[in-house]
């Protein structure tokens, strides 16, 4: 024994592994040299491949009905809103009814809006499935049947019916986990069915509606048109199950934001509008003009708020209230701002808050900006106070300097202006009738009805709309005086200007050599004139006229010749424009109608 184990210990140790075909394709009984051989069959190996679960076909759904539905008609004004547009002159509305309009972009739920976690699946939403890893599956579209159920082949049956969307991801993990391990999870709503609500009483259009799950109270109200002409926006109820849910406001979202009220839709709600209450409008000077549906014990006061309040420009001291069904006989009548706090609104009333500006107010009231250059110690732009003179205006820029001439001050006043257009417009009317009507009314109007005469009238006329008035009040003072007008209350956009003293005398018109010249104490206006070389062959001597620098005209034929020439003064000799009847005509209108300064110069620049 100890031989024969020395000798297996002593012998090579192996195993040898080796097919049960031998070589050259000889059979098993064959000797195989080397010992004993032990035949092992091949295996074959399979990569892993993870479980596919392949989506069903999805059958097209029909398109919805919000998307079907056109927008809303524009819908005629009722006869309360028919009646206050008159009232007010231009078109009024009821409050809220801008939302109905066609070009209003309502308030229907986006088709891209983001599930809330606290959304409820129901019966016929759609979820959208993904799973990775030991099974996979992609864009897995499952319908919840009516038993509130999805099917996932491979897995089976998942209840998600009344599942909040927050937790459906880990219900249907927790069912696939007892079929497969490894794995990742996506779920996301792929589709809402939506619900059917009806909606019923005042509305624009009453009836049955599929809205997207999604949808609130006014969602509903909106698609089915808003209330009618006779419906409420501030009562719209919400019924479930026989039970009162909401009773909305409209005006608590359109005025304060506040959707608390507007409750979420469920299958087979119930909405009613309800007839509207007492109306009342609100026109003038407040935020937005409209018709204003009240509640029971509100005031005018409350009235105004639902307008957004009175405006910037508005007299918040009183408002003025027309009873449009006649309880009263006063029509119109004043309520002061304590009196509308307490003041109930009734059914009809028509409140109009006035305007607080456009109001010629007393000079006393008024605030002064005035403006102030030339020779003055410190020109510019002082604020003053109302009832300021014209002293306190010198004295806060410091006084006159040793240059200034009073007697050429410049003082222009917005309200002089205006009234000076307006004479101004009138005057040119009556120079176009008249000289229109002239050539018809002549004894040579075969002669003046011309094409040519009627030319030059539309051009007298247009020469002298191009005319703007200067706004300027002209002062009667001493030609030496040493101070403005010291009295003068000044209004507000008053603009004043003192020049230096002026050292010519300007000669212009017909004459030889029109020119400035140097002025010299004790001369007259014929001795400028002299200057000039003298009336042409074409001057007019009778119509010479001269505009001092103070803004006065001295215009009062060959004796202004004799008159004694002032610093700064303006010579105009015209072109005589006594050339037949039409001119003669023409300049008697002018001169008449504006002292023979704009006739005269008028014809002078045609002629020329």
């Amino acid at each position: 024994m100890a031989s024969a184990a020395a000798l297996f210990l002593s012998a090579p140790a192996f195993a040898q592994l080796a097919s049960p075909v031998a070589p050259g394709g000889q059979g098993t009984d064959a000797p195989v040299s080397g010992g004993a051989q032990v035949a092992v069959p091949p295996a074959e190996i399979v990569p892993f491949r993870p479980q596919t679960i392949e989506a069903p076909p999805v059958e097209p759904s029909a398109p919805d009905a919000e998307a079907r539905s056109k927008p809303p008609a524009p819908r005629a004004a009722n006869d309360y809103e028919r009646f206050v547009s008159t009232v007010a002159g231009k078109p009024l509305r009821r409050f809220g009814t801008e939302l109905l309009l066609p070009e209003a972009k309502g308030f229907a739920v986006s088709p891209v809006a983001a599930v809330p976690p606290d959304y409820r699946l129901n019966p016929g939403d759609e979820l959208l499935l993904g799973l990775t890893g030991s099974v996979q599956a992609s864009g897995l579209r499952l319908t919840i049947d009516p038993e509130g159920r999805i099917f996932i082949p491979r897995v089976g049956a998942i209840r998600v019916g009344g599942v909040r969307y927050g937790d459906v991801h880990a219900v249907i993990e927790r069912q696939v986990s007892r079929q497969y391990r490894g794995f990742a999870l996506e779920v996301a709503v792929a589709k809402l069915r939506g619900v059917t609500v009806y909606v019923t009483g005042f509305a624009a259009r009453p009836g049955a509606y599929n809205v997207g799950s999604l949808s609130t109270l006014v969602n509903a109200v909106l698609a089915a048109g808003g209330p009618s002409e006779g419906g409420s926006f501030r009562s719209i109820q919400l019924r479930r199950d026989g039970k009162l849910v909401s009773d909305f406001d409209l005006y608590d979202l359109l005025l304060r934001g506040d959707r608390s009220g507007d409750a979420v839709l469920q299958n087979g709600d119930v909405l009613y509008v309800a007839p509207a209450g007492d109306q009342v409008a609100v026109i003038g000077s407040v935020n937005r003009e409209a018709i204003f549906e009240i509640a029971p014990d509100e005031t005018l006061s409350d009235v105004l708020l639902y307008a957004g309040g009175i405006s910037t420009i508005a007299d918040g001291t009183r408002l003025m209230m027309l009873d449009s069904l006649g309880r009263s006989a006063t029509g119109w009548t004043e309520v002061s701002a304590a009196e509308a706090r307490v003041r109930k609104a009734q059914r009809g009333d028509v409140v109009r808050v006035l305007s607080n500006i456009d109001l010629a107010r007393p000079t006393g009231q008024q605030s002064v900006l005035v403006t102030i250059s030339g020779e003055v110690a410190k020109p510019g732009r002082y604020y003053f106070k109302p009832g300021t003179r014209l002293a306190d205006v010198v004295s806060a820029a410091g006084g006159l300097t040793p240059e200034a001439f009073p007697y050429a001050s410049v003082i222009t006043r917005e309200s002089v202006k205006r009234q000076q257009r307006e004479s101004f417009d009138r005057a040119i009317d009556d120079v176009e009738l008249q000289l229109t009507a002239q050539p018809v009314t002549s004894v040579n109007r075969s002669q003046l009805i011309q094409p040519s005469n009627l030319a030059l009238v539309d051009s007298v006329v247009d020469q002298l709309r191009k005319r703007e008035p200067t706004g300027r009040l002209v002062f009667n003072l001493p030609v030496d005086a040493a101070t403005l007008p010291s009295d003068l209350i000044l209004e507000n956009n008053d603009t004043i200007h003192v020049p230096p003293r002026p050292v010519t005398v300007g000669v212009f018109g017909a004459v030889p050599s029109p020119a400035s010249f140097a002025y010299r104490s004790g001369g007259t206006i014929g001795d400028y004139v002299t200057f000039a070389g003298g009336v042409q062959k074409l001057g007019d001597k009778k119509e010479i006229f001269v505009v001092r620098a103070n803004g006065t005209v001295l215009s009062d034929g060959k004796r202004v010749l004799r008159a004694p020439a002032l610093p700064g003064d303006l010579i105009y000799v015209p072109i005589e424009a006594n050339r037949g009847e039409f001119w003669a005509r023409l300049r008697d209108i002018t001169g008449s109608l504006f002292g023979g300064l704009v006739g005269a110069a008028s014809i002078a620049s045609i002629v020329d």
